[in-house]
């Protein structure tokens, strides 16, 4: 559901940015585009190219979409709104998308063509170059909260309401963290392994059907889980509590226990993917503002910019801890 929202936001958004209509007869106002377009790929043909390695061609498609899918498991909706609230939740977030680079390495090789091939290197080479920044950044992170898990960091940051989110304690890992995740996602201007105009469809090229819908499906699944972990490290989650406010007098709810519960579930889930959609407005956005950058931009953005900036941001975060705890 997540996914068909931000496709049919995509296209709204990229035709108002355009001066046009965008998708509008496919149910009310466009919003079941999304599930044509996949029962189309379901109805295509499966393709697979005659010089290709069968095996590698076949298998790309599900190691780039299961990692991503696995990562929804420690994403928490509320404070008991989660599938797996493991204690390293988010390392877990890290080590388990750093797998979908090698899924679009082994498509690019496996189609036997060198436009595919040139796609997944650059695939790896810019996974390798921005995931060690994400990862600085999210330590910082857990250094702030002393934890590893979503939850507990959830949790440390709604003890002053909004004033306590990270992004007022943590604005330099928050940028760096905004923009290495667009570019973890492949999303313009850091598209470079399907560059259109140079690749024509990178990695991509020699799929059809199903399994160029399993690409389609996990680079908008990528963006929309990259948003909720943005809005859980750096927005407080399900949180929206205003510390000037004040708390009302404790009342006996007994009678009214389940219908609270409900409505506590429904509020949290609303606020988190509140939060999460407003990521993907200014990432849609920055598709028709930005020019695409060259491969050299790409890696010294990564390599001279934001590594440095991540790691001495991680370094302030872990003196200041260090002089809190004296």
């Amino acid at each position: 559901m997540g996914v068909l929202a931000i496709v049919w936001l995509e296209r709204k958004i990229s035709a108002g940015m355009q001066q046009r209509i965008g998708p509008e007869h496919a149910g009310p106002l466009g919003i079941l585009q999304a599930l044509a377009d996949g029962t189309k790929l379901l109805l295509k043909e499966d393709i697979v190219p005659a010089g290709g390695d069968t095996w590698l061609f076949r298998t790309g498609p599900a190691v780039v979409a299961i990692p991503i899918f696995l990562s929804c498991f420690t994403i928490p909706f509320g404070e008991h709104i989660i599938i797996s609230d493991l204690g390293i939740g988010i390392f877990f977030w890290i080590a388990v998308s750093s797998i979908a680079p090698l899924g679009i390495l082994m498509a690019g090789y496996g189609s036997n063509n060198k436009y595919s091939f040139l796609g997944g290197l650059r695939a790896a080479a810019q996974s390798i170059s921005y995931e060690t920044p994400l990862a600085l950044c999210v330590l910082s992170i857990s250094l702030l909260s002393n934890s590893l898990s979503t939850v507990e960091i959830v949790e440390a940051q709604s003890k002053y309401g909004i004033l306590g989110w990270n992004l007022w304690r943590q604005p330099i890992g928050f940028i760096a963290f905004l923009v290495s995740s667009p570019a973890e996602c492949e999303r313009l201007p850091f598209d470079l392994p399907e560059a259109e105009e140079e690749l024509v469809a990178g990695y991509q090229t020699e799929y059809s059907g199903i399994r160029f819908g399993l690409f389609y499906i996990g680079s908008y699944l990528n963006l929309l889980v990259s948003s909720l972990f943005a809005t859980v490290l750096y927005l407080g989650g399900w949180d929206l509590s205003l510390p000037w406010l004040p708390v009302p007098d404790p009342v006996d709810w007994d009678s009214y226990i389940t219908t609270l519960q409900v409505f506590d579930t429904l509020k949290s889930i609303t606020i988190t993917s509140a939060k999460a959609f407003l990521f993907p407005f200014f990432s849609i956005a920055a598709r028709w503002t930005l020019p695409r950058v060259r491969m050299d931009q790409l890696l010294e953005l990564g390599w001279k910019f934001l590594l440095p900036i991540a790691l001495g941001n991680l370094l302030l975060t872990a003196s200041f801890q260090l002089l809190s705890l004296k």
